[in-house]
């Protein structure tokens, strides 16, 4: 996923109204768009370095989306609107190795009267549905952690992809890590228990995990290495 302009630099001061934050530009304060609905707990510690990417749409009311968030000197990308777009890249690229390039990928797919999974993944004799979550959480050294707030959005996808599995689909989680400091991915029982309970008895179900962290350049972020995952 290749960012459309070169990232700016700033200093977060603060969060607010859930979609906007302050950010210091060369001694200029600017409000740019959040994109993430999460607690984005641990990283809006005031101070902190981040990047902002600046639209090229004259016509939008805030110039600048929040992408980065530097914690503990690692970067973490935060806009989950570019984790679908990081998995798609990665599955054309044939980085995914429970796939391969053969397939047909169609993003967006409706399922029964009101939802809709990321991906459909088809081939001869075979067809999968992918939901794909944005990590960003880590409380104890080289662990990421989902979900960072009670994700009842979450609970509803894995019974839904319960109901695909029993009408043939293979079924994934795909838990994209926006950083690179992490070797271990599991699930924070203690923010949503619910969820927690829930994905352990889809797993018994049939339902696969894949887990990756990514790479971050100058250009985007790209899925990097597949990472152990553990309930």
């Amino acid at each position: 996923m290749n960012f459309e302009n070169k990232l700016i630099s700033g200093v977060f001061i603060k969060r607010y109204k859930r979609f906007f934050v302050d950010v210091l530009i060369q001694n200029k304060i600017v409000t740019a768009h959040c994109p993430n609905t999460g607690s984005m707990r641990g990283l809006l510690k005031e101070g902190n370095k981040v990047w902002l990417s600046k639209s090229n749409n004259p016509g939008r009311k805030l110039k600048y989306t929040l992408q980065i968030i530097e914690d503990k000197k690692s970067k973490v990308g935060v806009n989950t609107h570019s984790t679908n777009k990081i998995f798609l890249n990665a599955l054309q690229d044939g980085l995914i190795k429970d796939f391969n390039k053969e397939i047909e990928i169609k993003p967006e797919v409706k399922f029964g009267n009101n939802t809709r999974f990321d991906f459909l993944i088809t081939k001869k004799n075979f067809k999968a549905f992918i939901e794909v979550k944005n990590v960003t959480l880590m409380r104890k050294a080289s662990i990421a952690e989902f979900p960072d707030s009670v994700t009842s959005r979450g609970a509803k996808h894995i019974n839904e992809l319960l109901k695909a599995s029993k009408s043939g689909y293979k079924i994934y989680i795909a838990f994209i890590i926006q950083r690179e400091d992490c070797n271990l991915c599991t699930i924070a029982r203690d923010i949503d228990p619910e969820y927690s309970d829930l994905l352990s008895k889809a797993v018994k179900k049939k339902l696969n995990i894949l887990s990756y962290d990514c790479k971050f350049s100058s250009k985007g972020i790209k899925v990097n290495k597949r990472i152990k995952f553990k309930i």
